[in-house]
């Protein structure tokens, strides 16, 4: 089963990311579970650079859902091209994508993705809204 990517995405990040040896299994290609560390990885920076990244002790993101079409083999050497997508946010949720190339070709796209990001406040553990700055962000 394949999940299309929503045709009204907003571009807020790029990132390259070099695809390592040890990112390949026993097949010679980039094994799947390591998608979705490139997904994360590309994820966290945007978290990072927007200052919405987790606070254990106070109120940020945890992922809720996640999943990836695999579309192409991503093979070592190689460095790819994360692109990094949203749609508005709703009252505590923020619906993220993402797709991966090689730079290339970045206009064909090996993997897409996307998770649901959902803000909790994690001494009391229940959801908060998603802060003003990130909505902005997102719109």
């Amino acid at each position: 089963m394949k999940i299309e990517l929503p045709a009204d995405l907003k571009l807020v990040h790029e990132l390259r990311i070099d695809v390592r040896w040890g990112d390949m299994d026993a097949m010679g290609h980039v094994n799947n579970t390591v998608y979705f560390r490139f997904f994360e990885t590309l994820r966290i920076d945007w978290l990072r650079i927007i200052g919405a990244m987790v606070e254990p002790g106070g109120v940020g993101p945890v992922m809720a859902n996640g999943f990836c079409n695999f579309r192409r083999q991503i093979e070592y050497p190689g460095q790819l091209l994360a692109r990094h997508f949203v749609r508005p946010a709703g009252r505590s949720s923020l619906d993220t994508y993402f797709t991966l190339a090689d730079v290339a070709t970045p206009d064909v796209v090996s993997a897409d993705g996307g998770a649901t990001l959902v803000w909790i406040d994690f001494p009391r553990q229940v959801s908060v809204p998603v802060p003003d700055h990130v909505r902005a962000l997102c719109a």
